[in-house]
């Protein structure tokens, strides 16, 4: 299995090095620096096919760069993902508990909704 993450045009076996993805509500299509991690709808591009892209005719396309490598996972990063993960296989009461005593589970007071391991914020303005 290779690290290296390959050009999604097909016979293309050269690196990527920009992600491509479509905005179909904006009829816009979006080229960036690679994506840290690939996406299933999104199209990893080698340098000559990001240059050479176009979009279907009447959809624009907004070229993104930042003049620097994808960053890599931490490792704050991966714990904080663990950490999700864990608490997300907890059952509900013991998810309580362990974020201490007097944490309701749906967190009214602060505007939270929490359903699974997701929470919902409510804007300050609503």
């Amino acid at each position: 299995m290779s690290l290296v993450r390959r050009c999604s045009r097909t016979a293309c076996g050269r690196p990527a090095v920009a992600t491509l993805t479509y905005v179909y509500a904006d009829s816009t299509a979006v080229l960036g620096p690679l994506a840290t991690y690939a996406e299933p709808h999104c199209y990893d591009l080698c340098a000559e096919h990001a240059e050479r892209m176009t979009a279907p005719r009447g959809w624009d396309v907004v070229r993104l760069t930042d003049g620097s490598p994808p960053s890599r996972p931490t490792g704050d990063d991966l714990e904080a993902l663990a950490n999700a993960v864990r608490e997300a296989a907890r059952p509900p009461e013991r998810a309580a508990e362990a974020r201490g005593p007097g944490a309701g589970h749906s967190g009214s007071s602060t505007g939270e909704t929490r359903r699974g391991h997701l929470r919902v914020l409510r804007s300050p303005d609503s």
